[in-house]
């Protein structure tokens, strides 16, 4: 007769068959790491109004389960929470930063899109070693998605990040635009995206989530903001 053990030892191997079909599907390849959900201790409930409850489903994700998931492989990822596991590729998702609502209070939150187009909301508190698992994420994203926005800024395009946009010469927002030789620095801080210019500084948007793909951003504007000063 299977006990306890027998029975958890089996509905992980379930999931984690479900998990590496679905990451074949999606041609993620070669596993990297798993995150799993921190241990909690029992806490006492609080009462919650019907807002709070409608914050905290607003934001989907996996936190709450236990037996939640993040496994990070070469081309993307898997998060797995119940019945649901979302498959994300690191060369096709547009990823946000945001802040979340949940029953400890407000954190931040990566926001992605899966293979399906669904959103996939990893709050820092979902797994285990969040900063390891959220600079993974942003880093890779990065390196899938810079490569060949480089190349296509060289080819003459002009890619928009929300409210910004840059061109292989220049980069601006609806108000106003710097050339790459002007530019000395680009920050984010306090949630907004700050562009220092020749001593002034100039507050374009909001870094926490008007700007998708704020790591590719960030990326490219280093780049051509180092290229352009070498060419000054």
């Amino acid at each position: 007769m299977n006990g306890p053990a027998d029975d958890r030892e089996r509905a992980e191997e379930l999931l984690l068959a479900r998990i590496s079909a679905t990451a074949g599907r999606a041609h993620l390849g070669r596993r990297r790491v798993t995150y799993r959900a921190p241990s909690t201790e029992p806490r006492r409930r609080r009462p919650a109004t019907v807002r709070m409850r409608r914050l905290l489903r607003a934001g989907r994700g996996p936190s709450g389960s236990p037996g939640a998931r993040l496994d990070l492989y070469e081309h993307g990822l898997t998060a797995a929470s119940g019945r649901r596991i979302h498959a994300v590729r690191f060369d096709t998702t547009v990823v946000r930063r945001c802040t979340v609502l949940t029953s400890r209070g407000v954190t931040g939150a990566l926001v992605l899109v899966d293979v399906h187009g669904e959103r996939v909301v990893l709050r820092r508190g979902d797994f285990a070693r969040p900063q390891e698992w959220w600079s993974a994420i942003c880093g890779a994203v990065v390196a899938a998605q810079a490569p060949r926005a480089l190349a296509a800024l060289r080819q003459g395009a002009r890619l928009a990040f929300g409210s910004l946009w840059v061109t292989a010469d220049a980069v601006g927002s609806a108000r106003t635009s710097l050339r790459w030789t002007e530019v000395r620095r680009i920050e984010v801080r306090n949630g907004f995206v700050t562009v220092r210019a020749d001593g002034r500084r100039l507050v374009w948007a909001s870094a926490a989530s008007g700007i998708p793909n704020l790591c590719v951003f960030r990326s490219l504007a280093e780049h051509l903001a180092r290229a352009g000063r070498d060419d000054d």
